[in-house]
């Protein structure tokens, strides 16, 4: 049995007679002493083994990287000259007694070191060898830390784990279900959750005031860097809340997560309305870090010629818009290009600039092409509302006001990200008075959170002016990245009714997918909220990783696969038979 683990070893054990067990990081020869660096999930510690002891030595000599090894040996401060400050047990070194060799290991497919360049796709292939990097192990490390320590809160707070089923009926919530084919039941399918919603509303009906789980979750959409189509959510519900309150105790969790686990202290979470939100920096998540704004000039370009932009300055369902990026002069042509390029992810036709040099000498100080279009008197004016001075650069859209909005949102954090211009490390806020719908492109109506969320208006209200009504939702915004989103949900079954009719759900659709839900709230529902964190995404943020495949153990690829058991994959003719499944080949 260990005695300690390789990491935890420092000058307090001198003298101590250890146990270490794990595996070879590096095997060093110099001048005679071999030096073996073990590695475990705590860290690596320095073994050295001397000639005196002959059957350990040779022992030592023949082991290779990889190499599984059990270590009996006393620990000894590091001789003069050779302390490693930058490794936690650089302090001390062991002296091996006793070696055994508990497994060997081929040469494995990329060398475990912090500072190697592997492929992504080599990595996921060899996803045992790649959680055995340090850095890996830490990122591990630390999720089990903040999933402890939310869990603590949230017991603390006197919330209930509860778990809800895998196997569900198939409801929409915005995205496509993975279906589960029955074998039992002939011809019909479960579905995997997009989120337990309706099982913990059902909670909170049944009287469980206070729920959370740890919950994973399924969504067959398209992949990002920040999503998977399995992930983990940190679901909690609560009864007799409403939003104020619920946003106070989760705020009040992810304040005090971040202070014992990074010691930063995040500050009180501002709040701000959808519509400023979208107005002001294009996107329901805005990154406050950047202090860009998109500033809206369609008035300014309304009696132009210049029907690019005077067409959307005109038209009520579009936006023309610019973004003022200070010291953007720098840019040169190959950059703007590329921007150019990006915004066209984002449906944007191109990307009108204009260059700030000498806003003394008026239009001759500006450098565009675009200005011979607008004319003096309108240029310069948009260089006094954008609050323009030289060296900078002014962007401009002019679209459908989601394209422009998208575009140049998504255009202001790159530009800001390329030009490193943060203000601050953390920037957190809550998103609020969202939409209760929006319009679909076929003249429809869907809700913008999902068919559950309470609107702050009565139903009759609500059913005069749909498009104007509010909901009472939040969602929880951190540097730029939605770490949470929740709402108060519909507790009256006459307002669940309500909304699900505005939607087009009728009412013989709705009782066979909602029936259970209905039912249930004409038996006493309290009134209800909650919230769900993405966890695998807080552990992004929080360790500074750029993708959520980083921090979770066995993740997917982009396209939805997992590179090391080779899934999805076929199965055999005898088990599509009991299913009852026939596959159709597409020509």
């Amino acid at each position: 049995m260990r005695s300690h683990y390789c990491g935890g070893l420092n000058k307090t054990h001198i003298g101590e007679d250890v146990v270490l067990k794990g595996w070879v990081h590096r095997r060093r020869d110099h001048g005679g002493v071999i030096f073996l660096d073990v590695r475990d999930r705590e860290g690596i510690s320095q073994v050295v083994f001397d000639p005196d002891r002959e059957e350990s030595f040779a022992l030592a000599d023949s082991v290779r990287n990889e190499y599984v090894i059990e270590v009996r040996g006393t620990v000894r401060g590091r001789p003069e000259g050779t302390i490693n400050p930058d490794m936690p047990t650089g302090e001390i070194e062991v002296l091996g007694k006793e070696l055994v060799i508990l497994n060997k290991s081929e040469t494995p497919p990329f060398q475990l070191d912090e500072h190697q360049n592997v492929g992504e796709e080599v990595r996921l292939r060899h996803r045992f060898i790649d959680l055995r990097r340090p850095e890996m192990q830490d990122k591990l490390r630390f999720r089990s830390k903040v999933t402890n320590a939310i869990r603590n809160f949230l017991d603390d707070n006197g919330f209930l784990d509860i778990e809800t089923p895998i196997l569900n009926r198939a409801t929409p919530e915005g995205a496509r279900d993975y279906l589960v084919p029955s074998r039992v039941h002939e011809g019909q399918f479960f579905a995997l959750p997009q989120s337990p919603q309706l099982f913990k509303q059902l909670l909170m009906v049944s009287g469980f005031d206070r729920y959370y789980q740890v919950a994973k979750c399924f969504r067959d959409e398209d992949l990002r860097a920040d999503r998977q189509p399995e992930f983990t959510q940190i679901d909690i519900e609560t009864s007799f809340m409403d939003e104020e309150e619920i946003m106070g105790i989760t705020e009040s969790m992810i304040r005090k997560l971040f202070l014992e686990l990074k010691d930063i202290d995040l500050g009180d979470f501002p709040r701000m309305p959808y519509s400023e939100a979208m107005q002001r920096y294009g996107s329901d998540k805005p990154d406050l870090r950047y202090p860009m704004e998109l500033i809206d000039v369609a008035d300014l370009m309304a009696e132009i010629e210049f029907k690019v932009f005077a067409g959307p300055a005109n038209d009520p369902k579009c936006r023309v818009t610019a973004l003022k990026v200070p010291g953007g002069a720098q840019l040169t042509r190959k950059n703007i290009d590329e921007y150019t390029k990006y915004v066209g992810i984002y449906g944007a036709k191109g990307l009108a600039w204009i260059k700030v040099n000498e806003l003394e000498k008026g239009i001759e100080g500006l450098q565009s092409p675009i200005i011979k279009f607008l004319g003096e008197d309108v240029t310069l004016a948009i260089m006094e509302r954008v609050g323009a001075e030289n060296g900078d650069i002014v962007f401009f859209g002019a679209d459908k006001a989601k394209i422009v909005s998208e575009a140049l949102g998504a255009l202001r954090i790159k530009v800001g990200e390329d030009l490193e211009m943060a203000q601050c490390e953390w920037a957190p806020l809550w998103v609020v008075d969202f939409p209760m719908f929006e319009e679909t492109d076929n003249g429809g109506l869907t809700a913008l959170h999902h068919p559950f969320t309470a609107p702050s208006c009565s139903a009759e209200e609500l059913k005069a002016n749909p498009l104007e009504a509010l909901s009472r939702a939040y969602d929880m915004v951190l540097n730029g990245c939605e770490l949470g989103g929740g709402s108060v949900r519909i507790h009256d079954q006459g307002m669940q009714s309500t909304v699900l009719e505005i939607l087009g759900i009728s009412e013989e659709e709705a009782d066979d997918k909602f029936g259970f839900l209905l039912n249930a709230l004409k038996y006493g529902a309290p009134p209800h909220g909650g919230l769900a964190f993405g966890l695998d995404r807080l552990i992004m943020l929080m360790t500074g990783t750029d993708s959520i495949r980083e921090v979770i153990a066995f993740p997917k690829t982009q396209s939805a696969s997992c590179m090391l058991t080779e899934a999805p994959g076929e199965v055999s003719a005898a088990q599509l038979r009991e299913l009852n499944i026939k596959l159709r080949k597409t020509p």
